[in-house]
């Protein structure tokens, strides 16, 4: 019977995934430039525009109720509140780097950095 892995075969693995790993964490801590503001919108309509640099407390308001709320500290946005049956907003994480955003399907809010550089090459190929 022969076998699956040699050493060699598990040592190029092992290599292979820490580059990985390496690469990625670079791209998640590198990645981005820091944006200077947000915009919110609600089905597509713009709901407001906020500095990143000021640090308040935005009820976002549908139909007379007060859907989410926003809060901008330490020059991060972070959803705190939403009346959505499921919160996955709430348990996204902080945004602050350029065109990073935060989505709440149920209630149709969408939060994104702007104002940050655009890079030259585009991430996205076509």
């Amino acid at each position: 019977m022969q076998k699956r892995f040699s050493k060699n075969d598990l040592i190029f693995i092992g290599i292979t995934a820490a580059a990985l790993f390496a690469v990625l964490f670079f791209f998640s801590v590198f990645g981005g430039k820091k944006g200077s503001g947000i915009e919110i919108t609600i089905d597509g309509v713009l709901y407001g525009s906020y500095p990143l640099d000021r640090e308040q407390e935005i009820p976002i308001v549908i139909d007379g109720r007060t859907a989410n709320v926003l809060v901008i500290s330490d020059g991060e946005a972070d959803m705190i509140k939403a009346d959505c049956p499921d919160r996955l907003c709430v348990h996204q994480k902080a945004i602050s780097k350029n065109n990073e955003s935060i989505v709440c399907l149920p209630n149709r809010v969408v939060v994104r950095v702007t104002g940050g550089t655009e890079s030259e090459f585009d991430t996205i190929a076509e």
